[in-house]
């Protein structure tokens, strides 16, 4: 792992990982139970546009995702301080090879990591009655710790005045196999892509 020192969301951390598939959006490559996503060709298609000319099209923030954009450093330091445990921010970590990476919202030690997410209050409740890992984030989560070599992943859901769900997310190696397939088959066809369209 190679870490960028970049703040998130700025223009360095974008352009950190210009055109490169990264962990948030590998739902749109592979499914939890390794198969192809029904979203991967769109994806491919837009990692090769802005691989080439630089603009991210999709920058839209709802009001939903600025406030827990906003409420992510509170998040953290309830989690320290919850957890007794220092958390390291990053920018973004760019995986062996470096043809591919993610942008966690922490390192924990030498072996963890910090995944934090702000919902709102219905969501939050249905996270805590659950008590798992949200299905929506597998992919995200195990992204993260393949390309930062990490064991384990304290994934984080936080709102103000509710419990604060921490759930401890160890490696699934099977999986890790399935999606390492997949980011080198999605790699080597997006370089194909831009070299057939006569771009970078």
């Amino acid at each position: 792992m190679r870490v960028i020192d970049c703040a998130q969301r700025t223009d360095a951390w974008w352009e950190a990982r210009r055109g490169m598939p990264t962990a948030s959006q590998y739902k749109r490559i592979v499914k939890s139970d390794g198969k192809r996503s029904d979203q991967r060709k769109a994806y491919l298609y837009e990692c090769a546009a802005v691989r080439i000319t630089g603009v991210y099209e999709d920058t839209y923030t709802s009001a939903a995702i600025q406030r827990g954009i906003e409420m992510e450093e509170e998040a953290r330091l309830v989690y320290q301080m919850d957890q007794e445990v220092t958390v390291a921010e990053v920018g973004f970590c760019l995986a062996d090879g470096e043809r591919w990476g993610a942008s966690p919202d922490g390192l924990i030690g030498d072996d963890g990591l910090l995944e934090i997410k702000c919902p709102s209050g219905k969501t939050q409740v249905e996270y805590l009655l659950r008590g798992k890992l949200p299905a929506a984030y597998f992919q995200q989560v195990h992204g993260q710790l393949q390309a930062t070599g990490r064991a384990w992943c304290d994934f984080v859901s936080y709102y103000p005045g509710l419990p604060m769900l921490v759930v401890r997310v160890e490696l699934d190696r099977e999986f890790l196999a399935k999606l390492e397939a997949e980011l080198v088959a999605f790699c080597d066809e997006l370089d194909q892509v831009c070299k057939d369209i006569g771009g970078v």
